[in-house]
């Protein structure tokens, strides 16, 4: 039987949320906290539950992001892996790469945008959200749902549609990886603290 290996990316393989320091990393301090307070109440309301994190996400993300070209997003989620490689937890790291080592296919499943998870991981196959564009530039729209919550279990479920065929472990730490450890055959919750 197939061994599949998933990992969740934010606070699981790193030691905290990828989203807010990548925003940082590309506009600065200054930039970072305008809009970070323009977008404070709402992000307030995603806290308390009132109004979807993806829809947050994504107005956040559009704020900055829209009008830029594919190909300067791509260099930057590069230079943030490059980096902010102190963000990878080591010994969650070093479990990524057993489980290669023994044979398991290995994903890295992730609200995180999947260019920059790529970019600290290169070759493992990285199922994330996708950032959609238009002629070369990012729409400030996501291409793909938020993948939090059961969307990471659909997005396996449609790499890996016949569930019978393989064992699936997965590691997480938080709400937004509970669909995907009830789904998996062996689940590890918060396991390189």
């Amino acid at each position: 039987m197939k061994k599949i290996v998933a990992f969740d990316f934010d606070g699981t393989l790193t030691t905290r949320d990828t989203f807010l320091p990548f925003i940082h990393h590309v506009f600065g301090t200054q930039r970072f906290l305008q809009g970070f307070i323009l977008y404070a109440p709402l992000l307030v309301l995603m806290k308390l539950g009132l109004y979807p994190n993806w829809k947050a996400k994504q107005r956040v993300f559009s704020h900055f992001f829209r009008g830029m070209t594919f190909k300067e997003f791509e260099n930057y989620c590069d230079l943030f892996a490059i980096h902010n490689l102190y963000l990878l937890r080591p010994k969650a790291k070093k479990a990524l790469y057993q489980a290669q080592d023994d044979g398991a296919e290995v994903l890295i499943v992730s609200a995180s945008i999947d260019l920059w998870v790529e970019s600290f991981f290169p070759g493992i196959h990285v199922l994330g959200t996708q950032v959609e564009a238009e002629n070369h530039r990012l729409t400030g729209r996501f291409l793909t749902p938020n993948c939090y919550g059961q969307e990471k279990v659909n997005r396996i479920i449609e790499e890996y549609p016949d569930r019978e065929s393989y064992h699936l472990t997965a590691y997480g730490d938080s709400r937004g990886d509970r669909e995907l450890l009830a789904f998996a055959d062996e689940a590890h919750y918060k396991p390189f603290r």
